[in-house]
Order: structure tokens, then C-alpha cells, then sequence
């Protein structure tokens, strides 16, 4: 019985409602000293912080230098430039195979236009038998001068 009178006491006083608003304000306080830790620095506090961003940045600014200078940048260029190299090599092999072409469809378009060497020349031979007949017929030149 003695229990439950210092329950129905503990009970009175201490209530679920009554500690959540306590614990409410508790993290309310604590909350509003943490905001206000954050928005005001002390000078001491300022001047610490600026000095590690200081450090931080200098040590960021030496890692980038480190990084740079073991970047092999003679190979990097060369290898630019043999890519480049490459590429001219290959324009310039298009535009021999576009001038080939080009000659070789000229070539065939200037031969189907012109009658072609043996052809001329088959016609020619075939005109000096006619004038050396003509010739040997009329008597002018005998077929042993020319």
C-alpha cells in the first residue's frame, strides 16, 4: 500500500505531458545556445579559423602544384601533335584520292572525246599505203626510195 501512495505522488507531480514539455524547452534552450555560438564568433575564435582556412588553402594550393609538376606535359604535347599530325596526314591522303579520282575521270573523259593514239595512228598508216599506191600508180616515186 506503501507503493502506491508514493506512486499516486510521483504520479501527481510527474506526468508524460509534463516531461515532454520539459524536454521541449530544454532543446529549445539548447538549440537557441547553439544558434547563437554559430551567428557570433569571438575574435579569438575568428582569427583561429582564419588561419586554418589559411593553412587548408595553402595546402590545397601545394598538392595542385605537386600534381601539376609530375604531369608528364612534354609527353602530353607530343602526343598532341602527333594526333594532329595524323589527321593532316589523313585530310591530305582524302584529297589524293579525290585529285586521283578526279584525274582518272578526266583522263577517261578526254579519251572517250578524242579518238586515242593507236587509232590515229592505225588512220595514218593507213593514209601513207594509200598515197604510196597513189604514187607507185602514177609513176612520180618508185617503192624503192621510199
Amino acid at each position: 500500500m506503501k507503493m502506491d501512495h508514493i506512486y499516486h505522488q510521483w504520479g501527481k507531480r510527474f506526468s508524460f505531458k509534463k516531461a515532454t514539455i520539459a524536454l521541449t524547452i530544454v532543446n529549445v534552450l539548447i538549440f537557441l545556445f547553439l544558434l547563437r555560438g554559430f551567428f557570433t564568433s569571438s575574435p579569438s575564435s575568428s582569427s583561429s579559423s582564419h588561419r586554418i582556412i589559411s593553412a587548408r588553402l595553402r595546402y590545397i594550393k601545394e598538392a595542385r602544384e605537386i600534381r601539376l609538376a609530375m604531369q608528364p606535359l612534354e609527353l602530353i604535347k607530343r602526343v598532341k601533335e602527333i594526333q594532329q599530325e595524323a589527321s593532316a596526314g589523313h585530310e591530305i591522303e582524302q584529297q589524293k584520292d579525290v585529285m586521283q579520282n578526279t584525274t582518272v575521270d578526266l583522263s577517261k573523259r578526254v579519251k572517250a572525246f578524242f579518238p586515242t593514239n593507236e587509232e590515229l595512228s592505225l588512220k595514218a598508216l593507213e593514209e601513207w599505203r594509200k598515197r604510196k599506191r597513189d604514187l607507185e600508180k602514177t609513176g612520180g616515186v618508185s617503192s624503192k626510195t621510199l
